[in-house]
């Protein structure tokens, strides 16, 4: 895949489908942007273009007059990011524009840095399945993040021990009503914050070899035979 910096990446649509929430935005910058989300489960394949759509008549633009499209590339759903990596490869490939693959828990941490003061520690985690978690851990530096446990996959009995007395966001906890420092409303990035990832974060990273693109699952798709 080939790689290539454009400055001027705007206006780009951003897509978020990681989760069991369905967002898009048209993004022109932080002061001026349409979003739409939609908060159901299993309604990605129904309703991600109908989102596009609703975002792109706010904006008054065309598919063609896009500069890019920007996907929240995971770790998350295996459906939704394919789904959405679908949905951004026909629109990429249909106004022959490139991709930005934003990876999902850093869009996230972009958004989280807005509501949280200078140097928290905060982590995210999201369900794999019963037994594992998605968890990476964060710190706030000068308005930005960086990472201070790598995201990785981990049992869920190492991931009550990595979050014992941190600020958590996702949905990884089963006992939510057990845990004081949990967040479990904020568990996807919001599109805008995908998108302003790929602005703030992505220009190196612009894909115009889109055929081969593949969502960052960090674990292997099996199907379970009984």
């Amino acid at each position: 895949m080939k790689s290539e910096i454009i400055n001027n990446l705007t206006p780009l649509l951003s897509i978020e489908t990681s989760s069991g929430e369905c967002g898009a935005c048209v993004y022109f910058n932080n002061d001026k942007f349409y979003q739409k989300i939609i908060r159901h489960k299993n309604i990605h394949a129904e309703k991600i273009f109908e989102t596009i759509d609703s975002v792109l008549n706010s904006a008054q633009l065309k598919p063609a007059d896009l500069k890019v499209v920007a996907i929240s590339n995971g770790p998350g759903s295996f459906t939704g990011l394919r789904i959405g990596m679908s949905a951004a490869k026909g629109i990429a490939y249909g106004s022959s524009i490139p991709i930005i693959p934003v990876p999902t828990f850093e869009a996230l941490a972009l958004q989280i840095v807005k509501i949280l003061p200078d140097n928290s520690i905060f982590a995210v985690a999201n369900k794999v399945n019963i037994d594992e978690v998605y968890f990476a851990k964060f710190q706030i530096k000068a308005n930005n993040y960086i990472f201070a446990e790598n995201l990785r996959i981990m049992t869920y009995n190492d991931f009550l021990i990595s979050s014992k007395n941190v600020l958590t966001f996702g949905n990884a906890y089963r006992n939510k009503e057990s845990y004081s420092n949990y967040k479990p409303d904020i568990f996807a990035p919001e599109p805008v914050y995908v998108a302003e990832w790929a602005v703030v974060y992505g220009k190196e990273n612009v894909l115009k070899d889109i055929d081969y693109i593949e969502p960052n699952y960090l674990k292997n798709f099996t199907i379970k035979v009984r």
